[in-house]
């Protein structure tokens, strides 16, 4: 399946220079030098995922990424030279999936960014495709969530914890096992950003979301409270 990336990145030769590696493997780029037209791209077609660089002219990364999420639950990585924890927690928050620091391999990028649209889509592993828990409801062939017969909106990070959560029904999950179940292993930022998602899941459930509770040793127990 061909898919569909928008590259937004102010330095010309890092640009070509990862739209080159993107191309290979198939994928349709869009380019954007700045915020603003990353935005006009945006609007006019759809993209299966976003690449953001942070430090651009006329609008920054952090602006575009906030606008994004107001309209889409759209797979968004962050690229920067930027390494403070905070940029990376304030990324999260914005709903970014993936944070990615300068320098780094385009090839590694495209295999963060795979990796990235297989859990999006639900291909990896053979399961149910309709999850249920009291009064949720998931949809995994068409990525939808249902509260007591409302759609409800949740980012791809938020998703996935939704099915970890699922998944492990009365079992205490640790932070590390979150992390590494919904970022992967070889994610290297703030353990922060696991309470930042869980307490966004949380509100966006109501009163469904009493389930996901913290418990000692820093886990999160899953279970419904009567």
């Amino acid at each position: 399946m061909k898919r569909s990336i928008l590259l937004v990145e102010d330095d010309v030769l890092m640009r070509e220079f990862i739209t080159d590696y993107f191309k290979k493997e198939q994928w349709d780029v869009y380019e954007a030098e700045n915020g603003r037209e990353a935005l006009e791209i945006f609007e006019q077609a759809m993209m299966d995922l976003i690449v953001l660089d942070i430090m651009m002219p006329e609008m920054d990364g952090w602006s575009v990424c906030r606008k994004i999420r107001q309209k889409s639950d759209v797979p968004i990585i962050i690229i920067t030279a930027r390494t403070e924890d905070d940029d990376q927690i304030m990324g999260f928050e914005l709903g970014a999936d993936e944070y990615v620091t300068k320098p780094f391999s385009p090839k590694v990028l495209v295999a963060r960014a795979i990796a990235l649209m297989k859990r999006t889509e639900g291909t990896i592993g053979r399961e149910n495709d309709i999850l249920t828990y009291g009064h949720i409801t998931v949809d995994r062939r068409a990525h939808s969530v249902m509260v007591s017969e409302t759609f409800i909106n949740l980012s791809p990070k938020e998703y996935e914890l939704l099915l970890v959560f699922m998944k492990h029904d009365g079992q205490v999950l640790s932070r590390d096992y979150l992390l590494n179940a919904v970022w992967g292993f070889d994610y290297f930022g703030d353990l922060r950003t696991v309470d930042t998602h869980v307490k966004k899941l949380r509100a966006k459930l109501g009163s469904e979301g009493r389930f996901i509770r913290t418990v000692i040793r820093s886990g999160y127990k899953f279970e419904m409270e009567s």
